[in-house]
């Protein structure tokens, strides 16, 4: 019932910056006890970038050096990750998570096909 949409991603220079966004649908979006971004370069394990819980806290991998910021939009039911200050070391493909209730939605191969950011001159 749960559907995530990631987009926003694309070509940016080192230094640059991207907005990516996730649209959320088929649940009630103030519902989520949780929504996180995590990225997967090619040959890497996917890692999590950043996520919100409980409306308010949030959290940040170490890796992310830049100042990257996650939001949300209830109105909007969108989830946005904010990417300032983007390095080379930044291109990966972008996925979106909701956890409803004690679950996230996404698991094992059902991680869709995400958003792309190459970051690159």
């Amino acid at each position: 019932q749960v559907q995530l949409v990631e987009s926003g991603g694309g070509l940016v220079q080192p230094g640059g910056s991207l907005r990516l966004s996730c649209v959320v649908s088929g649940k009630i979006f103030s519902t989520f006890s949780a929504m996180g971004w995590y990225r997967q370069a090619p040959g890497n394990q996917r890692e999590m970038v950043a996520a919100i819980i409980g409306g308010t806290k949030t959290v940040y991998a170490d890796s992310v050096k830049s100042p990257f910021t996650i939001s949300t939009d209830s109105a909007k039911k969108t989830v946005y990750l904010q990417m300032n200050n983007v390095k080379p070391e930044d291109t990966a493909v972008y996925y979106c998570d909701v956890r409803c209730g004690s679950a996230w939605f996404r698991t094992g191969d059902h991680w869709g096909q995400g958003t792309q950011v190459t970051v690159s001159s």
